[in-house]
């Protein structure tokens, strides 16, 4: 049994609610504190935030509470930023004027009433900027600074083509690490990952050491990884000082294999952003940028095979396109040879009608004659002369025998060749005939694009549709 009743919990919250207002009503105080968890909303005008204290000797907070600003204090915000130039933000030591409160619900804030416009870069903007510093002048043969940029051993290695095998960074409680993995597992495009967790703490300044000794296991593995993501999911701006510390700046910027992070803030740059290959805001981010560049990759080999297929269909069309000019010209040739050797044929056959005729005009001639001397001279005569003309006549048939059997060697050599020569002797050699409308082509003048073709092979007739014409030589051009 309670020693006194129980008591309703709105109970309590008022008597703390009464208890504070009689302590702090109407009572104002000047802080001296640094800005985080920032946020600003527009359209109703309403600033919120976290005002934090640092022990500066021991490290760590010492003191935290949500703060929020409207009216007037949002207005002197505006004078702020117009003044100094500089916006009101995270990171950033302010002295503003405050007026405590407690609600039942939201609990205990503080009410921005004024900000004194001296105090312009808070402490933590400060520990960083040294940090910064300190990683130049101590670390400059692997770090140096380029206008706003930081150049690191780390982010001027080159990614590899693509990224399948990934050391990961993180807590192993991350939700951050969950969305990473889940949107590497749930690519549109099918890619696989090799995803390996170095589990540690990644909260806490002093902390810091864990990181860099899984960064170190990383290293002493002996696997080969792809890139080292780090990643954790969001929180408050204080929660990510351990990405803010030296002793993690320096492991990151000499690390061997690309460092990608994703520690899960949406408006500032942690030391270790600066220091790493290629810095985004959230888990999610990383994989996207990792899919991305995977996806870069496919894209390059695509449009590579494209081009190769595309080069390769133009060289085939200008071989073929070439191979059928070069066959109409055997087909014409043939055609202009055999005609030639026809009428050389006729021109011998009109030779030897005319020659044959001419020998038995002479040797007619030459009997009539003998005839004559017949009458006219003795027998002997007549019997030497009908020797004589037995002895020319025997002459005449071997002579016109020789004749006549060369001229049929000629004609069968002749004949060898027009066979040799003919439209399908030359389809057995693997030739083709291309006709348009039922008539053989002898170039591509008449065609075009679209137009229907037959192509005569030696087994088949094939009907084609011409899909694009290149000329190689002049219309009529012998080759």
């Amino acid at each position: 049994m309670h020693a006194s009743p129980a008591i309703k919990l709105s109970v309590l919250t008022s008597r703390i609610q009464q208890a504070l207002a009689t302590v702090f009503e109407e009572q104002t105080y000047w802080v001296m504190a640094d800005v985080t968890s920032y946020s600003y909303y527009a359209q109703k005008g309403y600033h919120y935030f976290d005002l934090v204290e640092k022990d500066t000797q021991a490290g760590g907070m010492v003191a935290k509470v949500s703060g929020v600003a409207w009216g007037n204090g949002a207005t002197r915000i505006k004078e702020f930023e117009i003044v100094t130039g500089q916006m009101f933000r995270n990171d950033i030591h302010v002295l503003v004027k405050v007026s405590v409160s407690y609600h039942p619900v939201h609990g205990l804030r503080i009410t921005l009433l004024d900000i004194d416009t001296s105090f312009t870069i808070g402490l933590l903007e400060q520990q960083k900027q040294q940090t910064l510093a300190r990683l130049l002048t101590e670390c400059a043969d692997f770090i140096r600074k380029a206008g706003d940029r930081y150049i690191t051993r780390n982010n001027q290695l080159p990614l590899p083509p693509v990224i399948q095998r990934i050391a990961v960074v993180t807590s192993n409680n991350s939700a951050g690490y969950q969305d990473f993995l889940h949107t590497l597992e749930h690519n549109h495009f099918g890619y696989t990952f090799q995803v390996e967790g170095y589990f540690t703490v990644v909260q806490g300044e002093a902390k810091a050491e864990l990181i860099q000794q899984q960064l170190i296991n990383i290293y002493q593995s002996g696997k080969t990884y792809d890139v080292v993501v780090m990643i954790r999911g969001g929180g408050a701006q204080t929660d990510f000082l351990i990405f803010d510390t030296f002793i993690l700046g320096r492991a990151v910027a000499k690390f061997p294999v690309p460092v990608l992070t994703g520690i899960g803030h949406q408006k500032n740059e942690t030391i270790t952003d600066l220091m790493a290959h290629t810095a985004t805001k959230t888990p999610t981010r990383v994989a996207e940028l990792i899919i991305a560049h995977n996806r870069a990759f496919e894209e390059s080999v695509t449009n590579l095979q494209q081009m190769i297929l595309i080069r390769s269909q133009q060289l085939c069309a200008a071989h073929f396109q070439a191979l059928s000019f070069l066959n109409a010209s055997v087909i014409n040739q043939a055609r202009t040879l055999v005609a030639s050797h026809k009428e050389e044929l006729n021109n011998f056959n009109q030779v030897i009608l005319h020659t044959a005729s001419a020998t038995l005009s002479q040797h007619q001639r030459r009997l009539m004659t003998l005839s004559g001397m017949v009458l006219s001279k003795p027998r002997a005569l007549v019997a030497g002369r009908l020797q004589d003309l037995d002895h020319q006549a025997g002459r005449l048939r071997s002579f016109s025998r020789m004749f006549l059997q060369n001229k049929a060697a000629q004609l069968a050599h002749y004949d060898t060749l027009f066979k040799i020569m003919s439209p399908d002797n030359i389809l057995k050699r693997g030739f083709a005939m291309i006709s348009l409308d039922g008539k053989i082509l002898r170039d591509a003048q008449t065609l075009s694009p679209g137009s229907q073709v037959q192509i005569h092979l030696q087994d088949a007739l094939l009907d084609a549709t011409i899909t694009a014409k290149n000329n190689t030589h002049e219309p009529g051009a012998n080759i």
